[in-house]
């Protein structure tokens, strides 16, 4: 159950007063959502989390965690980013919220993975958008004008390809450097409306979660913690990382 951070917890509640059999969360509010695990812990109903965790301090209180390893994501974007770009170059990290963890992980992978020597993120970056598309696609419009011979945008999400028209307006202004290679664009997820982007080559790759596989993965575990099996923590599923080259082949099915 994803959503608001006081409905969540209102739901989670109500879960346990219903003497459910486990709970699997994605946590939209860690420091609330922690008092819920511990009313689960204290009924004894089995309490996990996937796709997004507690707080440290908190994790005590679940299971195991299922989800992804963030600064793998940042890896697997700056490991693409050198594919096309041996030379190293300017870039600009765009995020959403300066407080997300999984954001922040996301940003850590790609600066402690592109050599220092070689990389030099431009003034004024990292950008936060705060999950607001609109603002998104104006920081991205400004930073690309402010520097014509920028090398590459790396996006810790996928922002603002969440505007389709308005993404597709602004990096067709730029087709033919991102044709030849010389603006590298990344974005995090494979969603349909990004992997049109990649085909029409206003991208140069994906990297996505599997968040099908985490909620599939969930309901397999609580099934163990309630037979009394032990299980592992953290369980992480594995990312898709998509080229135009791969489009057809990598997606976990």
């Amino acid at each position: 159950e994803h959503g608001g951070g006081d409905e969540q917890f209102q739901v989670v509640q109500d879960l346990i007063a219903r003497g459910v059999d486990g709970i699997a969360v994605s946590v939209a509010n860690a420091p609330a959502i922690a008092k819920a695990a511990q009313a689960a812990k204290d009924a004894d109903i089995p309490f996990v989390t996937w796709d997004s965790d507690l707080l440290d301090q908190d994790q005590a209180l679940r299971s195991t965690y299922i989800g992804t390893v963030n600064t793998e994501i940042g890896k697997e974007l700056a490991k693409r980013l050198m594919a096309l770009k041996p030379e190293g170059g300017t870039y600009c990290i765009q995020s959403g919220g300066p407080a997300a963890v999984n954001m922040n992980e996301r940003m850590q992978g790609m600066t402690e993975t592109l050599p220092a020597d070689k990389w030099t993120q431009v003034a004024g970056c990292p950008l936060y958008n705060n999950d607001d598309f609109p603002l998104s696609i104006v920081q991205m419009t400004d930073i690309l004008a402010k520097y014509p011979d920028l090398d590459a945008m790396l996006n810790a999400g996928g922002a603002p390809q969440m505007l389709p028209e308005a993404y597709r307006q602004l990096t067709s202004q730029y087709a033919d450097r991102i044709e030849s290679g010389d603006l590298v664009l990344l974005f995090v997820e494979t969603m349909d409306v990004q992997m049109q982007f990649l085909k029409e080559g206003l991208s140069q790759g994906q990297v996505g979660q599997r968040p099908y596989e985490m909620g599939y993965r969930a309901m397999y575990v609580l099934n163990d913690l309630v037979n009394g099996k032990t299980v592992e923590d953290p369980i992480t599923v594995g990312l898709d990382v998509c080229t135009r080259e791969t489009i057809d082949s990598c997606k976990a099915k």
